[in-house]
């Protein structure tokens, strides 16, 4: 089975009534052992400490983290007040990425039941992203030389500013985002390649784009590990999202990516980025989808 990574503290405490839908975390664990996708449980990351985090992010921003003193005025960029299990949750999903991205490496697929903050920027968070996970684990993997190049696959419906940002001096680090053009953020940070869609686009357009973009940009670029933002927020239910994508569109889009990269022989590692809906049992399914998908595929 393909290894997911998951640790108890994904699953913050935030007040009542907050928009971000923290419980998802945690629901989709219990999704994914109800589906038998985890039948030997989930492996659980070592959170990613200061100088793992500071490859990606000024180190004074990642001491603010680290010991709860963020500025009021950060917070409220970021959306969260970070307390101890804010901090801690970002810290374990910055781990697990790396960690499913070494296990990809080793294995051919891997996911962390987390991930995709793909806000984050250098100088500190915005958007609900604390610490840019991908950023993190793809700068580690190339100091280590455990990759030359890596191909960052963002399909969340907002814009990946921060991988953007965080990865704008590493060429061989390449960004494809793949958004709602309309959406949030505004001003974008241009990535390597932005791809802004229509509003209201649905499965059959998505698809298509992916189609004309993505099979020539991994056949050019050859990375040596891809990494997926499953992000479900371009569905059509989702509250913050601008495309009209369906379960049925998700889970076509996860089968296309992820089958692009086995068909190469590419280890490819999932995270699941956004999605925005008051029924978190909906929700969670929808970020099911991309570890049926390499499910299937394995």
């Amino acid at each position: 089975m393909v290894p997911i990574l998951f640790h108890p503290a994904y699953e913050a405490s935030l007040p009542d009534g907050h928009r971000f839908p923290m419980r998802k975390f945690g629901r989709l664990a219990e999704i994914l052992t109800e589906r038998g996708l985890a039948p030997n449980g989930f492996t659980r990351p070592e959170p990613a400490g200061a100088d793992l985090l500071s490859l990606a992010h000024d180190q004074a921003y990642v001491d603010a983290v680290l010991a709860t003193a963020v500025p009021p005025e950060v917070e409220r960029i970021i959306g969260f007040h970070v307390d101890a299990g804010v901090a801690a949750r970002s810290c374990a999903s910055s781990g697990g990425t790396l960690a499913a991205a070494r296990l990809a490496l080793k294995h051919g697929l891997a996911g962390n039941a987390a991930g995709g903050s793909h806000h984050a920027r250098r100088d500190g968070g915005r958007g609900f992203c604390i610490f840019n996970d991908v950023a993190i684990a793809a700068l580690a993997l190339k100091r280590d030389g455990s990759v030359r190049r890596a191909l960052i696959v963002d399909c969340d419906v907002h814009q990946g500013d921060g991988t953007a940002d965080c990865l704008s001096s590493e060429p061989d680090l390449f960004t494809l985002s793949i958004h709602a053009e309309h959406n949030y953020p505004n001003p974008k940070v241009p990535g390597d390649l932005d791809i802004g869609l229509p509003d209201d686009l649905d499965d059959a357009g998505y698809l298509a784009v992916l189609e004309a973009q993505l099979p020539p940009l991994i056949e050019a670029f050859s990375p040596d590990l891809v990494f997926y933002n499953a992000g479900v927020d371009p569905h059509r239910d989702d509250r913050l999202g601008r495309l009209s994508l369906s379960d049925e569109g998700l889970l076509a889009r996860d089968l296309y990516v992820i089958r692009q990269a086995r068909a190469r022989g590419i280890p490819l590692v999932t995270v699941i980025g956004g999605g925005y809906d008051t029924d978190v049992d909906a929700l969670a399914a929808r970020h099911a989808l991309v570890f049926e998908a390499m499910a299937a595929l394995a």
